[in-house]
């Protein structure tokens, strides 16, 4: 999930969504009422994608989806490539959710497809695209000066991705039809998202790439965590087209995933080897663990960047962290500016009473948009019958919700009544997360980001008055038509600090960052870009509360 930024010269505004950090999205073989092959490579470009978010459309489109983050900043070598979280999955009320959206319990699908744990990648075939050569692991990439005349001019910045260790909610439908992955079980993926645009000529890859990798003009290499370490398919985006390619695996949950109960407590352990960046999971409450690692041999790999081929490459290839510490920008062509983070994913459900069933387009909407009707979220062919769920039989629609008014922007995260009995009862428990250590030594520094103004630009959405991305006038939070946003707060864990999302009135919160999003994400930020003809531009994609001096060390 992170977002592209726009090139200026062509007054593009809004920000480029890819979706579930990754990019997540294609529909499953089985039973998908927007079928296979081509839609792949329109992955992040679909109202459906949950790809990492550039900043800008691609293709004309809109990416987007929208995610509250907070950054981790150290100064320290290796704190950019080798870090520690400890987190607990949430767990969901007892009453399942109704088919309207009113009066009844919310679960997590219905907040967010998914939560993620995100780092900086090298990708020599990545935009900038100004070399095709990223050494890993060093500040020496970290090129974000605005003079073209300079060494660290932000366009001669080495090619790289972003890494989402994403976590999926059980209980709805199956990837990749939806976002799920069991009925009552957690399962993570890493995906790492690259972006195929020269930003100095504004030039995108071959077209002939966009109907067979995944994630079309932000390739998307896809590789579940697994008990043995192993990759259920190749990795990498290039495939056929079609559910027989054997890539197409492994978008469906398998045998070897390591499936995480809901309140599990969770063991997170990255950190680069010689062989490509390795993540390590362990379920201290089950005593099971889980591995990936972005290796040539698990089927990691780039596309080529070849704008005038007829034919769309990819090679082999290992992803290693871009920097040495956590005090970077992060990749130049996302929306969002944090190297070492963690984000949420919202936006991604809404209720729908009833669907057409030749046409999958909601006919009857859910309670939140029942007022207005039909809105352009539900007004399209993502929604899916509670009949192809696993657990909860309810009708979705999975479209970005681009006008604020599902249940991720309403009052239905934990924390958001002030009883906090009726609160846990129809409210899944919060995310709850350590601050990571790197090496057994803390992030001093931390930031919370949004890319609220970035969804909130005309082009982006149709839901006036828009955010001007030069001047910040309009750019809100919570956005227009959302009763609430959600925000972090802390609270303490046998001992230990914890960070946890939702409202202001979790249990045992210590740390409210002044009780509101307002309060908390800050100002909105202008962010620099590299743009063509070896020149820059700002825009302003983010809401950011400036660096903070980390209140919740372990």
């Amino acid at each position: 999930m992170m977002r592209l930024r726009a090139f200026a010269v062509v007054g593009a505004s809004a920000a480029v969504v890819a979706v579930f950090g990754v990019g997540v999205g294609i529909a499953s073989a089985a039973a998908s009422p927007w079928g296979v092959g081509k839609a792949a490579g329109s992955l992040c470009t679909s109202h459906f994608s949950v790809c990492a978010d550039p900043a800008g459309p691609v293709d004309g489109y809109y990416v987007g989806h929208d995610e509250p983050s907070i950054e981790f900043k150290s100064n320290r070598p290796g704190s950019g490539n080798n870090m520690t979280y400890e987190f607990t999955l949430p767990t969901e009320p007892t009453t399942q959710p109704n088919n309207t959206g009113n009066g009844g319990t919310t679960w997590d699908f219905e907040l967010r497809p998914t939560f993620w744990f995100g780092l900086s990648m090298c990708d020599g075939q990545s935009a900038p695209e100004y070399t095709t050569t990223c050494k890993p692991d060093t500040d020496a990439n970290n090129l974000v000066g605005s003079d073209p005349t300079k060494a660290n001019y932000i366009d001669k910045h080495p090619g790289n991705a972003y890494m989402e260790l994403q976590f999926y909610p059980p209980g709805y439908v199956e990837q990749f039809t939806g976002f799920g992955c069991t009925a009552t079980q957690y399962c993570a993926a890493m995906t790492i998202d690259s972006f195929l645009q020269d930003d100095n000529t504004g030039v995108f890859n071959t077209s002939a790439c966009n109907d067979y990798i995944l994630g079309g003009a932000e390739p998307i290499n896809w590789a579940y965590i697994t008990t043995n370490g192993v990759s259920q398919a190749p990795a990498n985006p290039l495939f056929s087209g079609t559910s027989t390619d054997p890539n197409f695996a492994a978008v469906d949950p398998g045998p070897n995933d390591l499936y995480m109960n809901p309140g599990d407590r969770i063991l997170v352990n990255m950190h680069d080897t010689p062989a490509g960046f390795q993540v390590d999971l362990t379920d201290l409450t089950t005593g099971q663990t889980g591995s990936m690692t972005a290796s040539i041999a698990n089927g990691f790999g780039h596309i080529l960047y070849r704008p005038n081929s007829s034919t769309c490459q990819e090679a082999p290839y290992a992803f290693h962290p871009a920097y040495s510490t956590a005090n970077t920008r992060g990749a130049v062509w996302t929306a969002h500016t944090y190297n070492v983070a963690y984000s949420d994913e919202l936006g991604h459900f809404e209720n729908c009473v009833t669907i057409n069933m030749s046409t999958f387009n909601c006919a009857v909407p859910g309670f939140y948009d029942q007022s207005s009707g039909l809105d352009e979220d539900d007004g399209n062919n993502f929604c899916v019958p509670g009949s192809f769920s696993t657990l909860v039989m309810i009708n979705g629609c999975y479209s970005a919700d681009y006008d604020f008014d599902s249940q991720s922007y309403q009052l239905d995260w934990p924390g958001t009544n002030p009883n906090q009995t009726v609160d846990r009862r129809l409210h899944p428990t919060p995310v709850q997360f350590s601050s990571p250590l790197t090496d057994g030594h803390n992030y001093t520094t931390v930031a919370f980001e949004t890319d609220l103004p970035a969804i909130e630009a005309q082009g982006a959405q149709d839901n006036p008055p828009f955010c001007n991305q030069t001047t910040g006038a309009n750019c809100v939070d919570p956005p227009d038509g959302a009763p609430f946003y959600p925000f972090f707060t802390t609270t303490d864990i046998s001992g230990q600090c914890n960070w946890q999302e939702g409202g202001n009135y979790l249990p045992n919160t210590v740390d409210h960052f002044g009780g509101s999003s307002t309060t908390e994400y800050g100002r909105v930020l202008h962010v620099l870009y590299p743009n063509v003809n070896m020149t820059t531009f700002t825009q302003i994609d983010d809401f950011n509360s400036g660096d903070l001096s980390n209140s919740c060390e372990r």
